[in-house]
């Protein structure tokens, strides 16, 4: 007799009449769940970047100065402490499609929450350096695995005409971690704000005993009496899920007579196309320079004539949750630090020159949250098919933490060569992300999981 993993046939099913279609009251109960899952990368984003993670950007910015200070760092060694985040998210990364197939979602996260709980820990009781290394590459692990399965958990739990608002809440809980970080960085010192960075995955793990496991990994391990349960749970009592069930049934049916997948055949269209559009948009998100923005956001305003550093890294935090336009933005930014060289750090124009910097790395931010951050994530979760989904989801998490260490890793000397050359660099790489997307990036829009996948048979 199958042991089952996630038992939730407590749960009445009773009533089950009526079509889904969601109301309000269901609306709210996907958000709410979606929100539980909200710590985790909360949890990494109180020390990472948007991307959907990386261990840095919010703690590294407002602790640069004391913690090079206080541990007698050098430049060089203090890049290293902030890239060693996505060092470890490769490695996360590599592991997280066959934790998040084995043990399901919920189990990843729980799994995941524990190194970056000791991460924090070692990193605020750091002596010198390799303790402070050390907990980087614990954390870096925990968020690897993070960015992989809460958007797979929040697309498959997800109903179709909702799946880019509940994906959102992934984004606007990073956003919301950066912006803690910054503020709370004004006022406490580098180990206080690392103990504080422990706080939301403890939050996370008791959260995760109050949701659903995913219904389609538990349709994929064959426990049909729990899926059924849990899709109910997510549907509420009164819908008929009768249409959903049969559908995950038929892909879950056909994924499964060929279990197991060999590199050799991602060469076929329908599994190459998916992985490569996955794998290109998470890799031009990291190319997009944003990581080398909020890693060293400080060092950046100061550099441009801002005074106070400190409190316009905050407010870049803030504004993090709005609007749109990077390539442009980043355009304005490198003009503006071109110019600079030209103009006497007293003159009227040199402090024009610094806000219109910080107006443009601000808009960088805002168009980076409302798109290229979460979306991305968002695509990979819908279009990778079922049977391929733990290891090429897998291959574009550890393609995108790669490309954000580098960017991470160069970001300090590109901006010791060059603040506007490094920004123009920035600018057209967005600038060829727009054209990736219009002509690869298919719409997935009101289309089931099932739907997205058979498109690319």
């Amino acid at each position: 007799m199958k042991k089952r993993l996630i038992s939730v046939s407590r749960f009445s099913t009773r009533g089950v009449g009526t079509k889904w279609a969601p109301d309000s009251r269901v609306s709210c109960r996907h958000r709410l769940r979606c929100f539980v899952t909200a710590p985790s990368p909360l949890s990494f984003a109180s020390s990472s970047s948007p991307s959907a993670p990386s261990n840095s950007c919010g703690y590294s910015s407002p602790t640069q100065a004391e913690i090079i200070s206080d541990l007698k760092l050098t430049i060089s060694e203090f890049s290293i402490f902030g890239s060693l985040a996505n060092v470890g998210a490769m490695v996360g990364a590599i592991a997280s499609g066959q934790i998040a197939e084995y043990i399901g979602r919920k189990g990843s996260l729980m799994i995941a929450a524990v190194p970056n709980i000791i991460g924090w820990l070692i990193i605020s009781f750091s002596k010198d350096s390799s303790f402070l290394f050390m907990g980087r590459l614990l954390e870096g692990f925990g968020v690897g695995v993070i960015s992989y399965t809460v958007p797979v958990y929040i697309a498959e739990i997800a109903p179709q005409n909702m799946r880019g608002s509940l994906g959102s809440v992934n984004q606007l809980s990073v956003t919301i971690g950066i912006m803690l970080a910054y503020l709370l960085g004004l006022f406490v010192n580098w180990r206080v704000l690392a103990v504080l960075g422990v706080l939301p995955c403890t939050l996370l793990i008791p959260g995760l005993f109050f949701i659903p496991e995913s219904p389609r990994w538990l349709a994929k391990m064959g426990m049909t009496e729990d899926f059924e349960s849990s899709l109910q749970v997510l549907r509420g009592f009164d819908t008929d899920i009768s249409i959903e069930v049969n559908e995950i049934k038929r892909s879950v049916a056909s994924s499964s007579r060929r279990t197991a997948i060999r590199f050799a055949e991602l060469k076929r269209k329908r599994y190459w196309f998916p992985l490569m559009i996955g794998i290109g948009l998470l890799v031009l998100q990291q190319l997009s320079g944003i990581n080398g923005v909020l890693f060293y956001s400080s060092n950046i305003f100061a550099n441009a004539g801002i005074s106070s550093s400190n409190v316009a890294t905050f407010g870049l935090g803030v504004v993090q949750i709005s609007s749109s336009g990077m390539a442009a933005s980043f355009f304005l930014v490198s003009i503006a630090f071109f110019l600079e060289g030209f103009v006497s750090e007293d003159s009227r124009f040199y402090s024009i020159l610094g806000i219109l910097s910080l107006v443009g790395l601000v808009t960088v931010v805002i168009s980076f949250s409302l798109g290229v951050g979460a979306i991305p994530w968002v695509i990979m979760s819908e279009i990778l098919p079922v049977n391929i989904k733990s290891l090429a989801g897998s291959v574009a998490t550890l393609a995108n933490w790669l490309v954000s260490w580098i960017v991470t890793m160069t970001a300090n000397f590109l901006l010791d060569w060059s603040s506007g050359g490094t920004f123009l660099i920035y600018g057209i790489v967005c600038a060829f992300t727009v054209a990736f997307v219009s002509l690869w990036v298919p719409e997935t829009k009101g289309r089931s999981l099932e739907e997205i996948q058979f498109s690319f048979r």
